[in-house]
């Protein structure tokens, strides 16, 4: 029996390709068939993003990037499109545009528990698929319960920052690997990979790397 493979995993809860990256690894994990333990990481897109963004992520795009709005509904359309061909149905239209720093916080929070898959897929859908709010405490404190959370330790740890540290920490370790975009997939410590990649590139990936510790015992 093979030893698991770890793949760490940079992502933000309001990357669109952060999402579509999660399915085509999912899928490249399942083509390679052998054990993967997958780590997800922080990292924060638009730290400067006010929690209450008083705009659509539209608004957000063209004022951040100096677009014209044409051209980001264009890329919000296809990037729409890509998902739905990955299965997932974005809303673009029910998107608040937040700050996701308290996210990070409470999929760090997930982790302590031994969840934090289930966490990092509930956000995922909550802000992209179901116009959920992910910045604030309150509605963040209603999706961990939702998913068997204790409502009232999730708001302590949020309220008291318990997780910042590790947020920070995560944030810190992307500077070091000089991680400027995500997904970002570093695979067995030594391999990256960025951005949302076919299923078949993440599945040679993972086999070249077990080929090597094979080789290797």
């Amino acid at each position: 029996m093979s030893e698991a493979i770890k793949v760490d995993i940079w992502s933000d809860v309001q990357c669109p390709w952060c999402y579509i990256g999660k399915r085509k690894f999912e899928a490249g994990a399942a083509q390679f068939g052998g054990d993967v333990e997958v780590e997800y990481h922080s990292f924060e897109l638009a730290p400067d993003t006010p929690v209450d963004f008083g705009g659509t992520p539209a608004d957000y795009l063209a004022q951040r990037k100096g677009l014209p709005h044409d051209q980001v509904s264009q890329m919000l359309d296809r990037v729409t499109g890509i998902a739905a061909s990955v299965g997932l149905d974005y809303d673009y239209d029910s998107v608040h545009q937040t700050n996701t720093v308290k996210a990070h916080e409470l999929i760090h929070y997930a982790k302590s528990k031994g969840r934090q898959l289930d966490m990092k897929e509930r956000l995922l859908e909550a802000y992209f698929v179901k116009g959920e709010h992910v910045g604030r405490i309150d509605d963040l404190a209603d999706i961990a319960a939702g998913i068997g959370f204790d409502r009232g330790d999730v708001v302590r740890a949020l309220e008291s920052n318990e997780f910042l540290p590790a947020v920070k920490a995560d944030v810190a370790q992307a500077q070091e690997y000089g991680i400027q975009g995500v997904p970002f997939f570093v695979i067995d410590g030594k391999y990256g990979i960025s951005g949302a990649q076919e299923a078949a590139t993440f599945a040679a990936a993972l086999q070249q790397v077990r080929d090597e510790k094979e080789a290797a015992a």
